[in-house]
């Protein structure tokens, strides 16, 4: 496993690699509400503390939230050299996130395929853990992505 290096061009993604990545970010309250409503997601789970203390205990972080903040974590790795995202597949949120919870991200280099002397593509597994280890979030994450020279 590598820790978070300058090394972002297409060349330097080995197939196999796996990347944890230095930061870690610890969910407040402006990550659910600003965020949330910004995009129009009222959810009683996410705005209602008393609604949800028979059910989980707690208002929930949006899983949109979640999976932008691992993937956020992850860009200083994987997405310096970036020249266009291609797409975002096979989401999965694992585990319920909450205010307090603090998320570290993760990254796979699954594939890898010359494009032109210019670029590569490269598809990415990304996962987030929470406190506890215990993964909240997986995705893959296709990335045309600059070669050096």
């Amino acid at each position: 496993m590598s820790l978070t290096g300058k090394h972002t061009y297409f060349e330097d993604f080995e197939l196999g690699q796996v990347i944890r990545h230095a930061r870690g970010k610890t969910m407040c309250e402006n990550d659910n509400v600003g965020i949330t409503l910004q995009v129009l997601n009222t959810a009683d789970a996410h705005f209602d503390e008393h609604a949800m203390k028979d059910s989980f205990g707690r208002r929930l972080q949006f899983g949109g939230v979640t999976i932008a903040m691992i993937i956020g974590l992850s860009m200083q790795d994987t997405g310096e050299n970036a020249l266009q995202e291609l797409g975002l597949n096979k989401i999965r949120l694992k585990t319920s996130v909450f205010h307090g919870d603090t998320l570290y991200a993760y990254t796979e280099v699954l594939s890898k395929q010359e494009v032109d002397s210019r670029s590569g593509e490269v598809t990415f597994k990304h996962w987030g853990t929470n406190q506890k280890d215990e993964i909240v979030f997986e995705g893959e994450r296709r990335v045309l992505i600059k070669r050096k020279h």
